[in-house]
């Protein structure tokens, strides 16, 4: 009986699916990861930040009110002032006319 040699094993193949094993171990855990340790830091910090905008947003809308009084009585004590200068203004003019009348 003839001896059978054990067939060769290629070890081109061997040696590239080795290097391909070891670049996915690479961008799994050299690059992936970090990456998605990163994502997930900034969507924390987004988080973090729209509650932040959130709580603004409240706090101006609590302070709005009072804030909004203040310019409501101040525009209407410039109303009051301009209506007393217009009516002073209206007299000026009524004692003005009928010395304009008298002079023609």
């Amino acid at each position: 009986m003839a001896t059978v040699a054990p067939p060769k094993l290629p070890w081109l193949l061997v040696a590239s699916s080795l290097l391909l094993l070891g670049l996915l171990l690479y961008v799994m855990f050299v690059d992936y990861l970090p990456a998605r340790q990163r994502i997930m830091g900034l969507e924390h910090e987004l988080k973090e930040v729209y509650a932040r905008e959130a709580t603004l947003q409240t706090r101006l809308a609590q302070s709005d009110p009072g804030q909004r009084d203040q310019q409501l009585r101040s525009l209407r004590a410039e109303r009051e002032a301009l209506v007393r200068r217009i009516e002073r203004l209206e007299r000026e003019l009524a004692e003005a006319r009928p010395r304009d009348a008298e002079r023609q």
